[in-house]
């Protein structure tokens, strides 16, 4: 890339690269591969915080095998839902590792709904049981579909139970992933239905600093993996404490959070997926275990999924080159 310009992708770029989700989980796997190695860098998400429940956070990253380094600038704002705007929007920043030059600038809404997933698929690949088949999804949005669909990729699955405070989100929702994940999804009318004896449980509604969780003690059945991206919004303390692992994909960050006031009643975490994907800390040991990973989003899966996007774009001559 020429030294005075910058490859520029839009939203629409980045869709149009169709980057499977397979191939983020699988850059995905190997970055926490690299973390549990201690070969990354990545501080502790910085932010400012406008609008209560909202936050816009500075995540910057650096994958020295991926030659992956840069930032993101991401915002979350619950209430934007109401005024027809997008909950998650940013944009991604990638560096030159050597240089330290910006070789791109891309919008990070795609990216940050896609390695989501992929993080989940993650958690559930070292802590579901293998032979995981049924999925409740707490939540029919963005997140509610990217982490099915990544789900999909690595387990065989046959049963989908899906709840939504909006039936017709749900309903439609029902409608357009069945053929995504080649299952049929079966709207629920409450959340305790998406979670009860299922395998799998996904909870992807918004961040909340002061949440009214709903589910209980013994919802989450015993062998079963649930990944609550939405912190702790959706988990009563006692059922997160029922966990027999409680994992997430960065304890330092974790911690950080805790400072400022989420986790109130979530008990520490016994690993991170660095940990558990280098072997250093086991993932699941029986079959009767509780397990739950709680991932943050962190910076580190941004810059694996944003490398693969800025290399199909330059191969394929997409994007505009600006001036610096």
């Amino acid at each position: 890339m020429n030294a005075s310009r910058v490859l520029y992708l839009s939203r629409k770029d980045v869709e149009s690269l169709n980057i499977p989700m397979s191939d983020i989980i699988g850059a995905l796997d190997n970055m926490f591969l690299e973390k549990g190695e201690g070969r990354v860098e990545m501080p502790p998400k910085p932010g400012i915080h406008t609008r209560v429940n909202a936050f816009i956070h500075a995540m910057p990253a650096y994958i020295p095998s991926m030659k992956a380094a840069g930032v993101k600038w991401i915002s979350g704002y619950p209430e934007n839902q109401k005024k027809k705007l997008p909950y998650i929007s940013g944009l991604l920043i990638l560096n030159d590792p050597d240089t330290g030059l910006p070789i791109a600038i891309m919008d990070a809404a795609w990216i940050t709904a896609r390695r989501t997933g992929a993080a989940t698929a993650i958690a559930a690949k070292y802590l579901a049981r293998k032979e995981s088949s049924s999925v409740g999804i707490l939540a029919c949005g963005v997140q509610g579909r990217n982490n099915l669909e990544a789900l999909a990729c690595l387990f065989k699955i046959s049963k989908i139970k899906a709840f939504d405070l909006y039936p017709e989100i749900a309903q439609r929702y029902a409608n357009e992933m069945k053929d995504v994940v080649h299952a049929d999804i079966e709207v629920v009318k409450s959340p305790k239905e998406a979670v009860v004896g299922l395998d799998m449980v996904v909870t992807s509604g918004p961040i909340l600093e002061n949440p009214s969780p709903i589910i209980e003690a013994d919802w989450l059945a015993e062998g079963a993996f649930a990944s609550p991206v939405d912190f702790d919004s959706y988990w009563k303390g006692e059922a997160l404490r029922q966990a027999d692992k409680l994992a997430t994909d960065d304890k330092d960050q974790m911690e950080y959070y805790r400072t400022v006031g989420y986790f109130k009643n979530t008990p520490k975490p016994y690993a991170d997926l660095g940990e558990i994907v280098s072997g250093k800390k086991p993932g699941r040991e029986r079959a009767e275990e509780r397990t739950i990973s709680i991932n943050l989003g962190i910076a580190l899966d941004d810059m694996a999924t944003a490398i693969l996007i800025y290399k199909k774009a330059v191969q394929q001559g997409i994007g505009t080159k600006l001036l610096l």
